[in-house]
């Protein structure tokens, strides 16, 4: 089968990769190049776990094809640090323990990211809003919630 060439933006660096015309977007990123902090939950797009930024937008990486990328934008959780300081999101989910098996914990730091970007004061109904497209198994939600408005708050000193 013909490999495609896609070139995209990939955590902010220009990126090109060869992939087959049916392969996902979450397949190339963790089986080509090597990003496996994106994670497949259930590959249908009801979860979350595989949640990317396209174009500041929050996407299923398990829903998009990976050719469909081409020209655009893509964030994953690994590009929310900068280098080994850790992004306030990142931060807060370590210190309000807002994570267990850490299947859905990128998923849920891309969706916050894209939230507290647009919104950055959120109220608490509209951070559990903006969240319900992710799903935890393991610990709950009032822990994620908190660890979020934590970071909001800690952004808005920052800025």
């Amino acid at each position: 089968m013909t490999k495609l060439h896609v070139q995209t933006t990939l955590n902010g660096e220009p990126t090109e990769f060869l992939c087959d015309a049916r392969q996902t977007l979450l397949e190339v990123l963790r089986d080509e190049l090597d990003l496996t902090g994106t994670k497949e939950g259930c590959a249908t797009g009801d979860c979350g776990a595989c949640s990317v930024l396209l174009d500041g937008r929050v996407v299923c990486a398990c829903l998009v094809l990976a050719p469909e990328v081409a020209g655009s934008r893509v964030t994953t959780v690994e590009g929310l640090a900068d280098g080994e300081r850790l992004h306030p999101l990142q931060r807060k989910f370590l210190e309000h323990a807002a994570l267990q098996c850490g299947i859905c914990t990128p998923g849920f730091l891309v969706a916050a990211k894209a939230l507290l970007d647009r919104n950055p004061h959120p109220t608490e109904a509209e951070v559990r809003y903006e969240l319900a497209g992710n799903l935890c198994r393991c610990t709950g939600y009032d822990k994620i919630v908190r660890a979020v408005l934590d970071a909001a708050a800690e952004l808005r000193k920052g800025a």
